[in-house]
């Protein structure tokens, strides 16, 4: 029997719903907002009110262009977090809502198990390549980064985490010091493809295990600039490129590194990678190429399944909804990932 699944993401700044029938995405609509872009990084309270503004047309938009109405749905999924609890409130209580009006079921999401179970979306018009289990998920965001051992779509450990900044903070606070328009990361990504990533030597951490450390490379970033700039005032300017590629480089040893012990030491061949960063075209790189040397099999998501969307709450969702995992209506949205898994 066929399953439809109307997933609704609101964890940050984009407002998202679609509709998914089977692992089949028939509908993807995200609506980004620009508001926050003069103010170098995302406000929450500006956020919230856009969802509000968005929720409406943006689920419309969704089952109208998968050819369905909400009587079609057989479940809503939605995030309930981590993420910023404005936002999370107005897809949550949108799907409350939707739910009594129309007496169906919800099912919750961890917003960061969608964006690794985004590997088992297919496409109407062809299947996407999936990781066997038990398979690795490096998963990089703005708020982020862990080494997941992934055994089935309802289990998965967190065997590496950041103690400190994600990868994504380094890159966007590194990227606003730069005076470079945010988000930060993309705009790195494209300029570091005009420099020397041997340029500048930034401080590794020396963290044991899994785990990851960010702070030290971004507090070595910005003192090198710091000292470059007292003696000119333009170095900024006339390095952009070097550093950048730097810092890319960097970020993506520190992050392979760790993930090429974890699968050694776990026997794990089949890697992935998810969130916003694995849109990185270092990352993507740096991945294939030592896929190819360890004999990986290197899982890449498409492009408009790294960034938030419904796409994967709807896919984490449809998981749920076979397991019979509903959610009440006195659930509530949680910031914080340690919440959520309470």
């Amino acid at each position: 029997m066929d399953i439809t699944i109307l997933g609704i993401e609101s964890s940050c700044d984009d407002t998202s719903a679609a509709v998914l029938r089977n692992s089949t995405l028939l509908s993807n609509v995200i609506a980004s907002q620009a508001v926050h872009i003069k103010y170098g990084g995302v406000i929450p309270e500006l956020a919230s009110r856009a969802h509000q503004q968005n929720i409406i047309p943006v689920v419309d938009t969704a089952l109208k262009e998968a050819g369905i109405t909400i009587d079609d749905v057989d479940a809503i999924a939605f995030t309930r977090g981590p993420g910023l609890v404005g936002s999370l409130l107005v897809g949550v209580s949108f799907a409350k809502g939707l739910s009594i009006a129309g007496n169906i079921p919800m099912v919750e999401v961890n917003h960061l198990h969608g964006h690794i179970l985004s590997h088992f979306i297919d496409l109407p018009d062809r299947e996407l390549p999936h990781p066997s289990f038990p398979f690795l998920c490096l998963l990089t965001s703005g708020g982020h980064t862990q080494i997941v051992r992934v055994d089935s779509p309802l289990k998965m450990e967190i065997i590496g985490t950041t103690i400190d900044d994600a990868a994504g903070e380094a890159f966007d606070k590194c990227a606003k010091v730069m005076g470079l328009p945010y988000p930060g990361g993309p705009v790195i990504d494209k300029l570091a493809q005009k420099g020397d990533p041997e340029a500048f030597d930034f401080a590794r951490p020396r963290v044991d295990g899994y785990d990851y450390s960010f702070s030290g490379l971004k507090t070595s970033f910005l003192y090198t600039l710091r000292d470059a700039v007292k003696e000119d005032s333009d170095f900024i300017e006339k390095r952009k490129a070097d550093l950048c590629a730097s810092l890319q480089a960097t970020i993506v040893r520190i992050l392979l590194k760790k993930l090429v012990q974890a699968a050694k030491d776990l026997g794990i061949r089949d890697i992935a990678a998810a969130g916003g960063v694995s849109a990185n075209s270092g990352l993507r790189n740096g991945l294939l190429a030592e896929g190819k040397k360890r004999g990986w099999r290197v899982f890449l998501p498409e492009f408009k399944f790294t960034t938030d969307n419904a796409a994967m709450i709807a896919m984490a969702g449809s998981y749920h909804y076979r397991n019979g995992e509903f959610s009440s209506l006195d659930v509530s949205p949680v910031a914080r990932l340690e919440e959520l898994e309470k």
